[in-house]
């Protein structure tokens, strides 16, 4: 996870209003109304995958401000609460708008990544996190490139430190996805080298070879 700077978010094509709210929220937690600012950020993200890592980033700090302020962690509540209810009701999100779908999975995986607890993964993430990814791991979600590439995506970004948390389930997952890969008869090309590349990925370390890159990259350029 990168370094974030307040000054380098890209929040300048909101209005006015909200680019002020951000601002405070970043800068002064408590001089604004937390739950606003958690709801507008997810709400921007079921929106736009484009926005979901300045959004993790954002994130981030404000709860890094918020600690460093009072000690308390509102904003986290609020942000965790939302999610939950949207994680909940994740089967009616994806019937409704695939695109919606993608965007929380992008989200929540990025707040995975972002936000700790003494340098560890928020637990109560975990499982949550690996609903989703089981999703996209499914039949028919493994017919569909937008979520092939959403759950291969969301692995070499999280997979390593998700195993770490339960290697168990990450076991099952990629039983799944080998399972896709080869008794599925109805993935496009590109579909079955993304699995094929994410299944190597893992086997070899979460690390990808110069070999391996090349390869792949190649093939999805051609």
């Amino acid at each position: 996870m990168e370094n974030t700077n307040k000054e380098e978010y890209k929040i300048h094509s909101f209005d006015a209003d909200t680019q002020q709210l951000l601002k405070t929220a970043l800068k002064d937690p408590s001089g604004v109304d937390l739950e606003t600012v958690a709801n507008f950020i997810i709400d921007q993200s079921l929106k736009d995958t484009a926005f979901c890592k300045e959004a993790g980033r954002i994130c981030y700090t404000i709860t890094q401000a918020e600690t460093k302020q009072n000690g308390a962690n509102v904003f986290r509540r609020h942000l965790l609460n939302r999610l939950q209810q949207e994680y909940q009701e994740r089967d009616e999100m994806r019937a409704r708008s695939l695109k919606e779908w993608v965007c929380f999975v992008t989200f929540i995986c990025y707040i995975f990544d972002y936000l700790k607890i003494n340098n560890m993964p928020m637990m109560a993430l975990v499982n949550p996190v690996y609903d989703c990814l089981f999703r996209l791991a499914q039949a028919d979600a493994l017919e569909n490139e937008e979520e092939v590439d959403c759950l291969v995506i969301q692995l070499h970004r999280i997979g390593d430190q998700l195993e770490r948390t339960n290697m168990q389930r990450m076991d099952e997952l990629f039983f799944l996805l080998r399972d896709g890969f080869l008794v599925q008869e109805n993935l496009s090309s590109l579909s079955r080298l993304l699995l094929l590349e994410i299944i190597e990925f893992r086997a070899s370390g979460w690390k990808m070879t110069s070999t391996a890159q090349n390869y792949y990259y190649s093939e999805v350029s051609d």
